[in-house]
């Protein structure tokens, strides 16, 4: 029997404390003006001392269960991914897990793809679901990322905030889940993965167990990440549409990596989208990594902005680099 992956429901966490621009302009050398013109950015969340990963994992995770009407038991997978784990090991899904209450033995592990994250762990969860592995799976990103900048780098710091998101896939036969009024398919149509290890130096951690003994701080090319980001997200997304002899008309929403506003509007303009199609969140999140697309998804989920039978394109890029995009059906 095939199966395919179906959405669930979505949800999200935001750490309470707010840091605005006007905050950040206070002590580096820079101005609310300087970041919204080149980033799109107003305010990021930032987690408060204590507060961890895990944390911002759980409570995105409680809601989306909740959305997605079902009990942690009900999980057989929890795939996190993160760039900022609580510790080094063990995983991060692991603590996830046993605080959520999800049945002892099931699978829970950690994938590290930066902000390509969540669908990298999304594509991993899909596979386990068609093949059978898994019949329910937890899907999160989550991150801290406040805890590895360097907060006198008006260049990095101005970027990043935390946060989580968290989507619930069920497993269910393929020839069970298309809509009564045509043959559209829904669930998880296809996921498309990249990788390009000669750039890893343009965006990376300086610091690391193997390395410095330590976690270490963002370091970041800008203006190259940028050139690669363009170029890449655009090819990405043309494979995922021609898998499905799909145009850029076809799509309904896109739901972007939130790393830059001037990508995003890029991105948009490309796939002919209008921007109201176009979900954004960076002006209030600001970068989130791994937890930045399945946040934007679950605020779009929330407000009914996303309905079912509408075509829906994830993409994102990461440090590695690492890129990739997503096809969902809703």
């Amino acid at each position: 029997m095939k199966f395919r992956s179906i959405v669930l429901g979505c949800g999200g966490y935001l750490p309470e404390r707010v840091v605005g621009n006007a905050e950040l302009a206070e002590r580096l050398d820079t101005t609310d003006e300087w970041i919204v013109q080149r980033t799109g950015i107003r305010q990021r969340h930032v987690a408060r001392p204590g507060e961890l990963t895990s944390d911002l994992a759980v409570r995105a995770a409680e809601n989306a269960l909740e959305a997605a009407g079902r009990r942690a038991a009900d999980i057989d997978l929890v795939v996190v991914a993160t760039a900022t784990p609580d510790n080094t090991f063990p995983a991060t899904a692991a603590k996830v897990q046993a605080r959520l209450g999800v049945p002892s033995g099931v699978p829970a592990f950690d994938v590290q793809a930066v902000c390509t994250g969540f669908v990298y762990a999304l594509a991993c969860a899909d596979n386990f679901l068609r093949c059978g592995q898994a019949k329910r799976a937890l899907v999160i990103g989550a991150e801290t990322f406040s805890r590895i900048l360097d907060w006198e780098d008006r260049g990095t710091c101005v970027l990043f905030g935390d946060g989580a998101g968290a989507m619930v896939i069920e497993a269910v036969p393929s020839d069970a889940i298309s809509y009564e009024e045509d043959a559209r398919e829904r669930g998880i149509l296809s996921t498309h993965l990249h990788a390009d290890g000669k750039h890893y130096n343009l965006l990376y951690v300086d610091g690391g167990p193997s390395t410095t003994g330590s976690s270490g701080f963002l370091r970041m090319e800008g203006k190259e990440v940028f050139r690669h980001a363009v170029a890449r997200l655009a090819e990405v997304v043309d494979e995922a549409l021609a898998a499905h002899g799909m145009k850029a008309s076809d799509i309904d929403w896109l739901v972007p990596h939130q790393a830059n506003r001037r990508i995003i509007d890029g991105m948009g303009r490309k796939l002919g989208l209008a921007a109201d199609r176009v979900v954004i969140t960076i002006d209030r999140h600001a970068n989130t990594s791994a937890a930045s697309v399945p946040l934007a998804l679950a605020e779009a989920a929330a407000d009914g902005r996303i309905k079912p039978g509408q075509l829906v394109l994830l993409e994102a890029m990461g440090g590695g680099l690492t890129w990739g995009a997503a096809l969902i059906r809703w």
